[in-house]
């Protein structure tokens, strides 16, 4: 049953190539014996494995979400939208092949409103703020906005920031019939900046940030501009959905694994270091410093802070969501009427970590 009551409480918390065929197949492997009592979750994420999965691998590698009795299995994706078609039924397939995964909220909504069947829902925030910007190179010309007139800008199609695109030089007064604008692979768009191909790209702030220096590009050359800052502010970013069935069958499980990612996530923000060493061992060879980075950027810009007076963390405020949904609406065209708590189920939403008591020094005893 929904429960978008509770939503009007403000809380919130809240790349490279895909490889390591091995070790996907292990992964989508059958659980242990062990965990056959617990409710297996099978989880995508919306992209290959990076630093930002941390708090994942770290509530899987700290027991807590077998605390809460779930069994997760977490695997890559080879785009952001295979996060949102996992959990439809596609294809003639009798269920969908994931319970639950992480993928641009906005991404959802516009694929639900072509397939309200499949009953997706959003049911936890992870990204207050959006990950999408707008990078170029100050040798390329590019500094400010309107910088992009008379550029090249690599935009991938099936990237979710690059569709707003329109709405985002709307906004900013930007001429498009200025703007050359090429849809390439996901993965190429990097290296055609690097080389110089384009001037700019589209993309995720943490993502292709990190990635252009460490092809070489100087830091005090690249110029990221997030879009929540150019006129996209009431946008949220990223959040952890579930499919239809899943919910029906197994809502205890959902507000399990909410519990234990949220507790996950307060041990990342004290020691990042930490949650990234359990994204190592699923990254072999991978280099740690920049995937360090690379979630230190996501825990700065898009993650929430705690707010241990909030009844619940991760939710969505109405107003906010509401003037979201406007603005999404002058980018794209809604076949029907737009119906909020059909997209954002409150009902999983957990409570804040309780404040840890300050330890107790004990006392010196006085020499006599």
């Amino acid at each position: 049953m929904k429960n978008w009551g509770a939503i009007s409480r403000w809380s919130g918390a809240g790349s490279g190539l895909f490889a390591f065929l091995a070790l996907a197949l292990a992964l989508v492997s059958p659980p242990p014996a062990a965990a056959q009592s617990e409710t297996r979750i099978r989880f995508s994420l919306d992209r290959a494995f990076d630093g930002t999965a941390g708090p994942l691998f770290l509530a899987m590698d700290k027991g807590y979400f077998e605390e809460e009795g779930v069994y997760v299995e977490i695997e890559p994706a080879q785009s952001p939208m295979e996060a949102i078609t996992r959990l439809a039924l596609a294809n003639g397939a009798t269920e969908p092949t994931h319970d639950m995964s992480l993928g641009d909220f906005y991404a959802m909504i516009r694929y639900r409103d072509q397939n309200p069947a499949t009953g997706i829902e959003a049911v936890f925030i992870a990204y207050d703020k959006p990950t999408y910007a707008l990078i170029g190179r100050k040798s390329r010309g590019i500094q400010f906005v309107k910088d992009t007139e008379n550029r090249r800008l690599a935009a991938p199609a099936m990237d979710p920031a690059a569709q707003l695109w329109p709405l985002f030089a709307k906004l900013n007064a930007i001429d498009t019939t200025k703007v050359t604008v090429m849809n390439v692979g996901l993965l190429v768009r990097v290296p055609m900046l690097v080389s110089g191909e384009v001037d700019a790209l589209i993309g995720h702030s943490f993502a292709a940030y990190v990635d252009l220096k460490d092809r070489g590009v100087p830091a005090d050359d690249l110029v990221v501009l997030l879009m929540a800052d150019y006129g996209m502010k009431p946008l949220y970013g990223s959040a952890f959905m579930a499919s239809a069935k899943f919910q029906a069958e197994h809502p205890e499980a959902i507000k399990g694994f909410l519990r234990a990612y949220v507790k996950a996530l307060r041990d990342t923000i004290r020691k990042p270091e930490e949650a990234i060493d359990a994204v190592m061992k699923r990254m072999p060879g991978a280099n740690k410093a920049l995937e360090l980075e690379r979630f230190k950027i996501v825990l700065s810009q898009n993650i929430r802070n705690f707010d241990p007076k909030d009844e619940t963390v991760g939710g969505v405020d109405p107003t906010r969501f509401a003037a979201s949904l406007e603005l999404l609406a002058q980018n794209y065209t809604f076949k029907s009427k737009l119906k909020p708590e059909e997209y954002f189920d409150a009902q999983y939403l957990p409570a804040p970590p309780k404040p840890e008591t300050p330890r107790q020094q004990p006392q010196k005893k006085k020499k006599r």
